[in-house]
């Protein structure tokens, strides 16, 4: 008959305890039985790695015991057959199982209610081998070992820097000793050097005379050379140049002031001006009137801030920086000019209504425009270029070729000449397109000729009388390819085969293209 095995079940009833109070997993799982294959629900402690499960959570003495050293854990796929809860429904449930190291030992099959519960058993099953502990412990051992080591080194190096400090105090002590020495020699001498210059007067005299007249002649000398220095074209050229500097400084504040009264007094009140009841602009005609004039300004705020900072260091003026910051954002100035002509054809039309020029002139009148109107305002952004363009060139002028900021001057100020020539093109070109539309307007069957981008208008007036019988006056208008004749009481044919009509014609056709 085969002994059954024995083991300390004294013990095993105080681990039992501990594992109820301190385990480091607790709670009900439902557990497989291998008689009949029926699920029961025990409660279940894990302690280190010692299983134990109870009947309850009440109960203080175990009904079983698995030791999990050398096991694994998994989840396993929740069976086919589904389970009914207590009101009849169906429950799902989540499975794992708790495998030996052997063969011949079925596996222990739990499971949860949740999903949580379950993968917090199978983690703490997971880790509770105490073989993992030993690895773990030997990793440590082996840090410890080493920062032990560190720590001896450490030892040798302060004492090594102990040893020095105690040279080094030694050597201190010796010069002491012999500043002491030097002090008592020196005392020695002083009475024989107080004697002779009780002995000798005048040479005291001579001395003193001697000493006036050293720091007379250096102070004369130092008095001609600053007297040369500021009646040479260098300090000339430079108390320009910084005059050039402080102009620029107050013309940018001026137009940044300029700027935000053309902000705060006119585009944001008509903004909400536009979003009233019975609004007397749209935004539409709003943004065409100022376009990106609130970006301009932020701009210039930034680029002003920029230049105050450079004058509260001053005498060392360095502006290379600011306008190398500046070039890349002054694109939006050809937005702005392209646009300008535009915006004030759009706010001649929105003067016709009375709503909106009675609140223009209510605008006007502040005291902060001082009398200007809003065309002043919008046409200021247009001479911004040029006059950086001014100001770059009198400050070249005045800037010595072997100034450090003289290459990147001359750079800022060829980019600004690019980019006023490329507005000055854009704004013709677009100036060009906008008069011939406007007189092919007029033109009752159209002018196919005009619509051709590449015709350049050239004038338009009327023609000097002829002898008698005297015409009706005529408009000519010129171009690269065709000459334009609009005669207003007259219908005549033009060389591109249009025909004009009667002025009344021609103003209702020009409001139905509009």
């Amino acid at each position: 008959m085969q002994k059954s095995v024995r083991y300390n079940e004294g013990h095993a009833l105080y681990l039992s305890v501990v594992a109820r109070k301190e385990g480091t997993k607790r709670g009900f799982l439902s557990k497989k039985t291998t008689e009949n294959s029926r699920w029961t629900e025990k409660y279940f402690a894990l302690y280190q790695n010692v299983l134990f499960y109870f009947e309850n959570d009440q109960s203080t003495r175990p009904s079983g015991i698995y030791l999990l050293e050398g096991c694994t854990c998994e989840r396993a796929p929740a069976p086919k057959v589904s389970v009914l809860g207590p009101a009849g429904l169906f429950m799902s449930k989540h499975y794992f199982l708790v495998i030996f190291g052997h063969e011949g030992q079925k596996p222990l099959e739990l499971r949860t209610e949740e999903e949580s519960d379950c993968n917090e058993w199978v983690e703490c099953i997971t880790q509770a081998s105490y073989s993992d502990i030993i690895i773990e412990r030997e990793i440590l051992m082996q840090k410890y070992i080493h920062l032990v080591q560190i720590m001896e080194t450490e030892k040798i190096a302060a004492n090594q820097l102990r040893t020095q400090l105690e040279d080094q105090d030694t050597e201190i002590e010796r010069l002491k000793a012999e500043i002491v020495v030097l002090n008592k020699a020196k005392e020695r001498m002083q009475p024989h050097q107080n004697n002779q210059e009780e002995e000798d007067p005048d040479i005291k005299k001579i001395k003193k005379v001697q000493s006036f007249m050293r720091g007379w002649l250096c102070r004369r000398k130092w008095k001609i050379i600053v007297q040369d220095y500021i009646c040479s074209p260098h300090a000339e050229s430079m108390r320009k140049r910084n005059q050039i500097v402080f102009n620029m400084v107050e013309a940018e504040t001026e137009y940044v002031h300029q700027l935000s009264i053309l902000v705060n007094c006119f585009l944001r009140p008509l903004r909400m001006a536009a979003s009233s009841k019975k609004p007397p602009i749209s935004h539409d005609d709003v943004s065409s009137i100022f376009l990106n004039s609130e970006t301009i300004m932020f701009l210039h705020e930034i680029f002003h801030q920029g230049l105050k900072a450079r004058i509260a260091n001053w005498p060392t003026l360095v502006l290379a920086d600011l306008f190398d910051i500046l070039l890349p954002m002054l694109n939006i100035y050809q937005e702005f000019v392209r646009n300008h002509q535009y915006s004030l054809q759009v706010l001649a039309n929105c003067k016709q209504n009375r709503d909106f020029d009675k609140l223009l002139k209510q605008y006007e009148s502040n005291a902060a425009c001082e009398g200007r109107m809003l065309e002043t305002f919008l046409t200021y952004p247009m001479f911004q270029i040029p006059r950086y363009i001014i100001t770059l060139h009198e400050l070249l002028a005045h800037t010595p070729h072997e100034h450090v900021e003289r290459k990147s001057l001359e750079f800022a100020k060829s980019k600004l000449e690019e980019l006023s020539k490329m507005m000055h093109d854009e704004v013709s070109d677009t100036e060009n397109i906008r008069k011939n539309l406007a007189i092919e307007r007029m033109i009752v069957e159209g002018c196919d000729i005009l619509l051709d981008t590449s015709q350049t208008f050239v004038r338009q007036g009327e023609t000097p009388p002829p002898p008698p019988p005297p015409p009706p006056p005529q408009h000519i208008t010129l171009s690269q390819t065709s000459i334009t004749s609009l005669s207003l009481p007259l219908s005549l044919y033009l060389s591109a085969g249009a025909r004009l009509s009667h002025p009344a014609a021609v103003q209702q056709r020009a409001g139905r293209a509009q």
